[in-house]
């Protein structure tokens, strides 16, 4: 049985402060636990499953500390609505500043969406984009809607926060902004290295980003929506900037 301590450190981990206080952050649910487990099982501080869980995984986590929980314990230590047979406390992982070199990298203007920016990291590295460089206003990365969309991804890609603008402001390399009035995106050339800017859906990238950019790139509209989820903009622009043909 757990211990009320216990329960209450994890439960905190639900607030920013305390995430960064133990640099420790959840994750849940057998996918996302699995793969980290078989690519970083250092990351773990504890593992936290149900009994037919722990018995069909045993392979996976003879190197991380775990206990056996009931589907009641579970529930009050999940940050989501469904408890998915387990939960995992995992360490930060290492951030480091980029240096953009034959490559293009993420920077993104205040998307606050939790669930937006999980599925963008899940979508740079489904195209293989190394690092995203978060400017102010972004949502946390440990965040438990961030950390579920992105799946095991946020192991993989480097993601660094931008204060400031300290780090995009002393960037040499092409700046390319997701634009409402910029060049097609079906028509501009491939892009080998640079900056692909992102912004706020609502509110687009603010000016002092804007006065930055090298060339603005649009998806153009067909139909009458107001606006493309980010996440969605970020994929589609992707696939073209990084063509192949």
């Amino acid at each position: 049985m757990l211990s009320k301590n216990e329960i209450k450190d994890i439960q905190s981990l639900r607030h920013k402060k305390f995430r960064e206080e133990a640099k420790s952050f959840v994750a849940e649910g057998p996918k996302i636990t699995g793969e980290l487990l078989m690519q970083l099982p250092q990351q773990f501080k504890k593992l936290y499953g149900l009994k037919e869980w722990i018995e069909e995984n045993r392979h996976l986590i003879t190197k991380v500390e775990y206990d056996i929980v009931s589907e009641t314990e579970l529930e009050r230590l999940s940050q989501l609505q469904t408890p998915n047979e387990v939960l995992a406390v995992l360490h930060y992982f290492e951030s480091n500043e980029p240096a953009v070199e034959n490559e293009l990298v993420l920077y993104l203007d205040a998307i606050q969406d939790p669930g937006n920016f999980g599925s963008i990291i899940r979508i740079a590295d489904w195209f293989g984009i190394r690092h995203i460089i978060c400017g102010e206003g972004c949502a946390d990365l440990y965040n438990v809607k961030v950390v579920q969309a992105s799946m095991a991804s946020i192991s993989r890609v480097n993601v660094f926060y931008d204060e400031e603008l300290q780090w995009l402001n002393k960037q040499v390399v092409p700046k390319y902004a997701a634009a409402l009035d910029g060049e097609s995106v079906y028509t501009t050339s491939k892009k080998d290295n640079g900056i692909l800017i992102i912004g706020n859906e609502s509110k687009g990238i603010q000016s002092p980003i804007m006065k930055l950019i090298d060339q603005k790139i649009t998806i153009p509209k067909i139909g009458e929506a107001e606006s493309l989820n980010a996440a969605v903009a970020t994929g589609i622009i992707l696939s073209h900037l990084l063509k192949k043909l």
